[in-house]
């Protein structure tokens, strides 16, 4: 069995891993890499592998630096089966035709600009008929249940945790070559114990080889008892300088742990009433979703959705659809919470009031996720003082405020209690899914706590053995 590591090794976007084994290719991930524009779009049109000979894809969950370049592998010749969860199938079905068209308008701008300085004009790399040709190749198979995919090659997801579907990857596998039996087990991104809306990561067993996550190596995410008080404190804030407070955040699972979230601080009078916009309409889909996969949800959380008093549409939220209702924000007197994507600032309607809002010292800029470095909201969340949005500079006036609680990774902490609950050897165990900082950090962690095993942080376009 051969482990080539073709994305997320030394970045925490772009997460794909490819399986060789008895003469299968299998591809674990098609995410796109998000970063500065430029390297963004040629390491999304090139592949490190040829797409034709994937024999299958299997999916740890729906985000699109796990997904996003599906579309574009299927157009490249992958004609193979997609496995995923059923939540996660149903998530794709919005976000990778909602990707496409981003794709598409980044392309239209760059374009704009290449033929005014006489370049050659880019072609998308994939459509929104390739997102929605793709959907075609997903099977779906539910939690703790087995399926053979490949030649001595058998597939069970188990909850991870970090967003509805979500499912770490174990793979039992029978090395014809080597006469072997091992179980290889990919984390997909590893959530936080103690979640509102989501179960708890299931514990695995008898695992040989782990490919493991690691965005928060090194560091320690708030007490959830200091965020819900910081929170309060911020919303208190802009009810008394009558302004806003701009929350970048994901579509899928952040702006409904936001909103379930709110709805339980307003309950408890932490603060008094305050208008409350969702501006995405992925995360109007989304949380439509989630009440579709209600059995997936913590039951607590489950309960609530039926009850009369439903989080997701409390007094005082409204869901914005319209490119019309969105420009309307932006006449509103304040205070009021507006709640948009993407939550790394990367495209979507959040530039447009970042655009109208991070100029005013009264508003508060609050992140409740990780950023990539060299987005947007990695350059906000540390403190530049001049950013160019949609082509314009801006001077950062605004507050900024950061709440990595919100976070649906897990911590150091956590991470490390969550490799104690994978079972069985773990002879070798890499780490992907980083900045290389963080993966050290929880690499030299890893191998205090493991000695019998090995420790590494995977290379881009390393290729292992075992």
């Amino acid at each position: 069995m051969k482990i080539t590591f073709c994305g997320a090794a030394g970045t925490t976007t772009g997460s794909k891993h490819l399986i060789e084994v008895n003469n299968t290719r299998i591809l674990l991930d098609c995410g796109l890499y998000q970063g500065r524009r430029a390297e963004a779009l040629e390491r999304n049109r090139d592949f490190p592998f040829d797409p034709a000979k994937i024999d299958c894809v299997v999916l740890s969950h729906a985000h699109i630096d796990h997904t996003g370049n599906l579309p574009h592998l299927c157009k490249r010749g992958f004609n193979g089966n997609i496995y995923s969860t059923p939540a996660t199938r149903d998530l794709c079905s919005i976000m990778l035709p909602d990707a496409a068209h981003i794709h598409e308008h980044d392309i239209a701008w760059l374009n704009k600009h290449r033929k005014r300085d006489d370049l050659p004009l880019l072609e998308p790399s994939y459509s929104r008929v390739d997102a929605e040709n793709c959907m075609r190749q997903f099977v779906t198979l539910g939690y703790e249940r087995h399926m053979h995919i490949a030649d001595g090659v058998r597939l069970t997801f188990i909850d991870a945790g970090h967003v509805l579907g979500s499912a770490q990857v174990i793979l039992d596998i029978d090395d014809h070559e080597t006469k072997k039996q091992s179980r290889l087990l990919f984390s997909g991104d590893i959530g936080r114990p103690g979640n509102d809306l989501l179960n708890d990561p299931a514990p695995s067993e008898n695992v040989d080889y782990v490919i493991m996550e690691s965005t928060y190596g090194g560091r320690h995410h708030e007490l959830a008892a200091e965020t819900s008080e910081h929170i309060c404190h911020l919303i208190r804030q802009i009810q008394q300088r009558r302004s806003r407070m701009i929350i970048p955040a994901f579509a899928v699972e952040r702006t409904q742990q936001l909103l379930y979230t709110l709805d339980k601080l307003r309950h408890e009078n932490c603060f008094g009433p305050v208008s409350t916009f969702v501006d995405s309409p992925l995360a109007v889909k989304a949380t439509e979703i989630f009440r579709l996969h209600v059995d997936e949800l913590r039951s607590s959380a489950g309960r609530a959705v039926f009850m009369r008093d439903d989080p997701f549409g409390f007094d005082g939220l409204h869901l914005v659809r319209t490119v019309d209702e969105s420009k309307g924000l932006n006449k509103i007197k304040g205070p009021a919470i507006i709640i948009s994507a993407s939550g790394m600032a990367e495209s979507g309607r959040i530039l447009h009031h970042l655009r109208n809002n991070v100029e005013n010292p009264k508003n508060i800029l609050l992140f409740v996720g990780y950023c990539a470095e060299n987005t947007l909201g990695w350059k906000l969340r540390s403190g530049v003082k001049e950013v160019n949005i949609l082509g314009d500079e801006f001077q950062v006036k605004a507050e900024i405020e950061t709440l990595d609680s919100f976070s649906g990774h897990a911590d150091h902490d956590e991470l490390l209690a969550w490799f104690d609950r994978v079972g069985g050897d773990k002879k070798r165990v890499f780490l992907v899914h980083g900045e290389p900082e963080r993966s050290q950090k929880l690499c030299d962690a890893l191998n205090e706590k493991h000695p019998n095993g090995k420790t590494e942080v995977a290379r881009m376009l390393q290729t292992v053995e075992l």
